[in-house]
């Protein structure tokens, strides 16, 4: 059965359900005669705040590359708003892990905004409209980082690079925000401001976002899907570091660690208890 996200918050009249933006039916992904991702079914409706977690090599940036058609699933179907993830250039904001990112490259940040401008469509188009440069400084002033347009990219702090990447992926008014592990290479006081800031932006974008920090994400995620080759889904909860050492130390394939700990908390007298 299909795990359909619904948050409250995100239904803006009381007779009416968010649209559908991510559709997931039976997915399967095989390499080298491996199953990577068995099974997988998924709704992710308007608005919601979706966190991935699970082990590393459980699937969860392969999830994120078949939703931006970087790869074809071997079996199944995904719908972006209803169409194949190969028209999803205007639909998808796409924020990549960092450790990927040739940050000596000499370009200023406005430059990096300006390249998430390019479409399929005008790809080799050398001159971007004015209108553009004016959008990819008001994106960098909203993320609070348009002080630093000129600079380049080299010199600014992990926190400003991912506020950057975010202005980059936003700068073609995408209606999904992707994010892989967006915080790797940020500080823990760098890593709450950024969290905030995708709070805000959940307010008008869709998000999915890979990480593996559990603690921080089940304060600001709506829903959650743990993830290992298999997958299931959870409604948002207050985590536990019992929790978390559950998630990582077992197998999700066979029963989730995560739910089990869960009603095990569930289970435990109130009195007392101390939530993380």
């Amino acid at each position: 059965m299909t795990a359909s996200m619904i948050n409250s918050a995100n239904i803006t009249d009381a007779t009416s359900t968010p649209a559908p933006i991510i559709e997931i039916a039976d997915l399967c992904y095989t390499k080298e005669g491996q199953d990577i991702l068995h099974d997988i079914n998924l709704t992710v409706y308007a608005g919601d705040f979706v966190s991935i977690i699970g082990p590393n090599g459980g699937g969860k940036t392969t999830l994120l590359k078949l939703i931006l058609g970087l790869i074809k699933p071997s079996k199944g179907q995904i719908l972006i708003n209803q169409k194949s993830p190969d028209h999803h250039f205007a639909t998808v904001g796409y924020v990549p892990q960092h450790v990927n990112h040739n940050i000596s490259f000499p370009a200023t940040a406005l430059d990096v905004v300006l390249m998430g401008a390019y479409s399929p469509e005008n790809r080799f188009q050398f001159r971007l409209p004015p209108e553009k440069k004016q959008a990819a400084l008001a994106i960098l002033d909203k993320l609070g980082v348009g002080d630093v347009a000129e600079r380049k990219i080299v010199a600014l702090s992990g926190g400003q690079r991912q506020r950057v990447l975010i202005a980059r992926a936003m700068v073609s008014s995408p209606q999904l925000l992707v994010l892989d592990e967006p915080t790797a290479s940020i500080d823990t006081k760098g890593q709450s401001e950024f969290y905030e800031l995708l709070k805000e932006l959940n307010k008008e974008l869709t998000i999915v976002m890979v990480s593996h920090d559990l603690l921080i994400v089940s304060n600001y995620a709506k829903s959650i899907v743990c993830l290992n080759k298999k997958m299931h889904y959870h409604q948002s909860f207050k985590s536990s570091g019992d929790l978390l050492k559950a998630f990582y130390s077992c197998s999700v394939e066979e029963i989730c660690p995560v739910a089990v700990v869960t009603q095990s908390h569930l289970a435990r007298p109130t009195s007392g208890a101390k939530n993380a």
